[in-house]
């Protein structure tokens, strides 16, 4: 690996190549957002001009899945691949060079946007999925022992599950949940009835989503940490649907571990971050093993750099990393305050929309919930419900959501899900509703 190019500080890459194309660097978005209204935010994403499902306006309401890419990101990768690509870290041309810095210049705006400490903390994935499993491989297995006991919230989604399941089964770990309360909350009781048996119950890791993919449900998460540090517990957060939706400060929250995915942050897909505690990534073994992640090789030994990189092996996801970064400063530009408001105010135009409607119900409601609305009808299944409303260019989720303990503690199998995103409007919701209503007829 060659670093005469750059230097990479706590701050992110402080001294870029004097030779540093300007033309074609990656500077940060500057939306002309200042006191604009959000619904402006639409003109952003060229797919809405483009895409007319079955002749109807694109009414996407799919975004937990994977979110739309505004024209700023993908002017990012655009440029990233016509003028600036080459792979990082280890060339000694201009090419490379440029790419390098772009490239550690979005490990600085991830690390911004979490606000963690540090950016070697900061640690580019596949995914959250790649992250978590990262968790599960390097911390997690080499921590614990057969008998010992990781404890997760029903909430979870299957990426912060079937890795832990694993441990179960390769070492004999055991898992234990909490499940939520009567209005489909996170139960801070229940949390800390579990922390105080933590002892007995050799409970070492706990494992939970900041905000529910299929319901929207936000956990009290600083307490939840805080109380389960009291407890000499470890706390792996998944992040994939909360970094979208509210401004995240893992040193704020007093993490161990949070996991994110780009797509679902309007950044291309193939990309993702882990952030961990300098203290634990120092610790951690290597994740996968190759170029990259190495120190030096031998016939007989070998040795591991530094984190981040003893865990980004081989080539990274270097255009997608460029473009995460551009997402972030798309997002950022808005605000959260904005952002915030206005799915807020969707979620509550749609939940009065639909309730009206004979037959149907929602699920996991709750004040504080997130922009996710999931729901079931009495006469047909989400799958047909969705078909439907796709007939009139509104696209849902059907299904179990990858969440099946969850739906299954909910007393369904599958449900519909409109989820909510920057870009969507109140006719969209509207839309939903009339569309809706129209399935709701032919099942009648």
């Amino acid at each position: 690996m060659s670093q005469q190019m750059f230097a990479v500080s706590d701050a992110g890459v402080s001294d870029a190549p004097a030779n540093r194309d300007e033309n074609s660097s990656l500077a940060p978005f500057a939306a002309a957002v200042s006191g604009g209204d959000i619904t402006a935010a639409r003109a952003d994403f060229p797919i809405f001009a483009r895409t007319r499902p079955h002749g109807h306006p694109l009414v996407y309401l799919d975004s937990a899945a994977s979110a739309q890419k505004p024209r700023a990101v993908l002017d990012a990768l655009a440029r990233t691949y016509e003028s600036a690509y080459a792979n990082v870290h280890r060339g000694m041309h201009h090419l490379s060079n440029t790419a390098t810095a772009n490239y550690e210049h979005a490990r600085e705006q991830t690390r911004s946007f979490l606000n963690a400490a540090h950016s070697d903390e900061i640690i580019f994935t596949g995914g959250s999925t790649d992250a978590l499993n990262l968790v599960a491989s390097s911390f997690a297995e080499p921590l614990l022992q057969a008998g010992d006991a990781i404890l997760l919230s029903i909430f979870e989604h299957h990426s912060n599950i079937v890795p832990w399941h694993f441990l179960r089964t390769r070492k004999g770990v055991k898992l234990r949940w909490v499940l939520g309360d009567n209005g489909g909350n996170f139960d801070l009781a229940a949390f800390r009835k579990a922390f105080a048996a933590a002892s007995r119950e050799r409970i070492k890791l706990l494992a939970i989503t900041h905000m529910s993919n299929a319901t929207g449900a936000i956990a009290p998460l600083k307490e939840i940490i805080a109380s389960a540090h009291e407890h000499g517990i470890a706390v792996v957060v998944d992040g994939s649907q909360a970094a979208v939706h509210m401004e995240v400060d893992v040193q704020d929250l007093d993490c161990d571990f949070y996991a994110v995915t780009g797509h679902k942050l309007y950044a291309p897909s193939g990309i993702g971050v882990l952030y961990g505690k300098r203290e634990h990534l120092r610790a951690m073994r290597p994740y996968r093993g190759g170029g990259e992640m190495i120190r030096e090789v031998f016939q007989d030994s070998v040795s591991y750099a530094e984190p981040p990189h003893r865990f980004e092996a081989g080539t990274p996801p270097i255009a997608q990393a460029i473009g995460l970064g551009a997402a972030l400063d798309y997002i950022r530009a808005w605000g959260w305050q904005r952002i915030s408001a206005h799915e807020s105010e969707l979620r509550a135009h749609a939940l009065e929309c639909l309730g009206n409607m004979e037959g149907l119900r929602t699920l996991g409601v709750t004040e504080a919930g997130g922009a996710i609305l999931s729901f079931v009808t009495e006469n047909a299944h989400a799958h047909d419900i969705a078909t439907v409303l796709d007939q009139y260019g509104v696209a849902v989720r059907a299904g179990h959501h990858c969440a099946q303990p969850l739906l299954a503690h909910l007393g369904v199998t599958a449900t519909a899900r409109a989820s909510f995103a920057l870009y969507n409007s109140h006719e969209d919701v509207e839309s939903l509703g009339r569309a809706l209503q129209r399935g709701m007829k032919l099942f009648a």
